[in-house]
């Protein structure tokens, strides 16, 4: 829900270093690469329960993936650049909640499945939503420009963001705050589905 008030703070500033990186060489796949291990470090210092750590390199990993967008941006974007941006961005939000329930299985386990479940659910009618899209020629902005057709959701960029931080300054809370999360995954998901009943009407655009 926040993504569209974040983007048009953050597009501006983060557009000119990205202009800057790109004409200093910089190339957007490195900067996509960098963000994809920096993440896998996080949640490798989660499960290590070296929380402060855990945190820097999360935010330098999210601070990454908004670079790279911005760098190819600032150049040329790619498709393989953009494949690789959502295949890693999907891969480092399912390690936090595998790294949570690694930490501690008891109490952490059945919440950290829940919620990959809920991503498992949203990933496809996201990317399922994309495809269609694509197919019929639709085109969208509203979340910046990407690779792929954005859907608005009650869960998106900022929101994972904040809840995953949350999660890293008070891995007591995992439990409670995964179920949230994952309620309101599956919500974003749930509005996607209806979305898509409305709009890919095979009496308007045959399949």
């Amino acid at each position: 829900m926040l993504d569209g008030w974040m983007r048009r703070r953050i597009d501006p500033p983060l557009d000119r270093v990205g202009q800057g990186l790109a004409r200093a060489g910089v190339s957007a796949d490195a900067v996509t690469a960098l963000a994809f291990a920096l993440g896998l470090a996080a949640s490798l210092m989660i499960v290590l329960r070296l929380d402060a750590l855990a945190l820097f390199l999360f935010l330098l990993n999210r601070t990454c993936d908004g670079f790279d967008g911005a760098i190819s941006r600032g150049s040329q974007s790619t498709d393989r650049g953009g494949f690789l941006d959502v295949v890693f961005d999907f891969a480092v939000y399912g390690t936090i909640p595998l790294a949570f329930a690694l930490r501690e299985p008891g109490p952490f386990a059945v919440p950290a499945a829940v919620l990959l479940l809920s991503f498992y659910i949203n990933g496809a009618s996201f990317l399922a939503f994309a495809a269609v899209a694509a197919k019929r020629g639709l085109v969208g902005s509203i979340r910046g420009v990407k690779s792929i057709y954005f859907t608005a959701g009650f869960m998106e960029g900022t929101e994972t963001i904040l809840f995953f931080v949350t999660m890293i300054l008070a891995p007591q809370w995992f439990p409670v705050l995964a179920y949230a999360f994952a309620g309101l995954t599956l919500m974003s998901a749930l509005a996607r589905i209806v979305l898509a009943w409305n709009v890919f009407r095979d009496d308007e655009n045959s399949a």
